[in-house]
């Protein structure tokens, strides 16, 4: 299962750089998380993603 980026991103970028699988990156407006990339940071204690957006409750869920 995967995550993904709502339109309640802020745009902030702080998720980009954070995702070991290279599944983030910069859409029109708001982030976008690639579905067959993403493994939700599998075997890891956080979602790294998750753990550094500033809106994650609303910004990112699960697809």
């Amino acid at each position: 299962m995967a995550r993904k980026i709502t339109e309640e991103c802020i745009n902030c970028g702080a998720c980009e750089p954070e995702c070991p699988n290279e599944a983030i990156s910069a859409g029109d407006d708001i982030y976008i998380i690639d579905p067959d990339k993403c493994d939700e940071c599998e075997g890891r204690e956080t979602v790294g993603c998750v753990e550094v957006c500033p809106v994650a409750d609303e910004a990112i869920v699960m697809a």
